[in-house]
């Protein structure tokens, strides 16, 4: 018989939750994103869970949001990934340390150093989130006027990948002979300089580290958009994804793994990991509850603009304890509008709920039991929704701790997910296999 599919399990942990009213809930650590010592823990705590990975996205600039919600947002500040999950390396020994790095503001020969470095320090456990950087601030920190085309900037995004994929094949896996009788330190016909010329970038090579444990660290990207996919489908070996419902979830895993085989990829050469945020009660009612009260932390300032948003209709004078009231169609995002009406009439909130939930973390979340929780995931699973998940927790430390002493054992009990790591690299752990060198058999 084939062995039962298993669930992956990322930990999305920059910022530390998603929600905006995470650092306001009682117990919460207000500084978690800057508190290395916290962040310590989490980590350790999610190796003890054999969580897969800690995620840490990035940005390149303060988000690009109105200073009235941006001065309630505790995303405002955090360590620079590289700095944070080095440390973080020497704290752990088997959890994947990804990272997010931009292709639009980085130089290819920065990034394939600094991803390579931390696949040695930490063993073999380095993954690269490429992201092409969608806030139109970043530019003006890099010394532009404005932001790169959507477009040019995927182009750019696959030519930087075979940069920065050729540079970590500079040296083959036993270049390095270190001879100390004839003192012939590297063999230098296993050593070949990339000299690469395109349309976006000019790097010659060859890169002054070693191949490393992965041979490659881990590809992973995010993002839905027609060139995202088609990206992911050559290149990625993780991609985070963003679906509110099972339906569209199943949709994309179906759209992305059939390019994959169109282009002859192995469609298990690459985990979708859809975000969810977690909330975890003793029964479904109690966790309904924390919900809410973590959705009350959510300033109404800040809350009613992006319900605003959503509606593509100015709410700032509806009643805020009031139902949500007849909206007339725009011309902005209908698919948008609809879920947010549908998500108001099922629950039946009023527009201050509404626009509190929608300015937390208006996506896709399991709120529960651990058992209901554990449901949830084994239907994405089994269905080919996911292959697992990027989990986000509500607040920290006791969301993060409610999941791993409590849903972790459950989905254990029913064979979805390890009891203990399959190997040391990140790669094993994910079930992919190591690159071959593309330069030297």
């Amino acid at each position: 018989m084939p062995t039962p599919r298993q669930l992956h399990l990322g930990a999305f942990m920059r910022p530390v939750s998603i929600h905006t009213g995470a650092w306001r809930y009682p117990g919460a650590y207000p500084d978690a994103n800057f508190n290395f010592g916290h962040l310590k823990r989490f980590a350790q705590k999610l190796e003890a869970g054999k969580f897969d990975a800690f995620f840490m996205a990035d940005h390149l600039a303060v988000l690009n949001m109105p200073v009235e919600a941006l001065k309630r947002s505790h995303t405002v500040t955090s360590f620079e990934p590289f700095t944070l999950l080095s440390a973080l390396a020497s704290v752990t020994e088997h959890i994947g340390l990804v990272a997010t790095a931009s292709t639009t503001f980085d130089a290819a020969y920065h990034i394939a150093r600094r991803f390579a470095s931390l696949d040695h320090i930490s063993g073999g456990r380095a993954g690269w989130n490429i992201v092409t950087t969608s806030n139109p601030d970043a530019a003006l920190n890099f010394g532009l006027d404005e932001h790169m085309d959507h477009g040019e900037r995927y182009d750019r995004a696959r030519e930087f990948y075979d940069v920065v994929t050729g540079l970590w094949d500079s040296f083959a896996d036993d270049a390095f002979i270190r001879d100390r009788e004839s003192g012939l330190f590297f063999d230098p016909t296993r050593l070949h300089v990339l000299a690469h010329k395109g349309e976006h970038l000019s790097v010659r090579g060859p890169l002054n580290i070693a191949r490393t444990p992965q041979g490659w660290p881990v590809i992973v990207q995010a993002g839905a958009s027609e060139p995202g996919r088609q990206l992911a489908a050559e290149t990625a070996e993780v991609v985070f994804a963003a679906h509110r419902t099972l339906d569209a979830g199943q949709a994309f895993y179906a759209d992305v793994k059939g390019r994959m085989e169109a282009i002859g990829r192995n469609p298990d050469h690459l985990k979708i990991l859809p975000g969810v945020l977690t909330v975890v009660g003793d029964t479904v009612e109690q966790a309904q509850e924390k919900r809410a009260l973590l959705d009350s932390f959510v300033h109404y300032d800040s809350a009613i603009a992006s319900l605003s948003i959503a509606l593509g209709h100015d709410a700032s004078d509806f009643d805020p304890d009031g139902p949500l009231p007849d909206i007339p169609e725009t011309n902005q995002s209908k698919s948008g509008r609809e879920r947010t009406i549908e998500l108001a009439r099922r629950e039946n909130l009023t527009v201050r709920q509404l626009a509190q939930r929608l300015g937390g973390y208006g996506g896709l979340a399991f709120v529960g039991t651990p058992e209901t929780i554990a449901d949830s995931m084994e239907e994405w699973l089994t269905t080919r929704g996911s292959d697992g998940f990027n989990v986000m927790f509500p607040y920290l430390p006791e969301g993060l701790d409610d999941f791993v002493d409590k849903v972790v054992p459950e989905l254990q009990r029913r064979g979805l997910f390890r009891t203990e790591y399959a190997g040391k690299t990140l790669r094993e752990n994910l079930g992919l296999p190591r690159p071959a060198n593309r330069f030297f058999a």
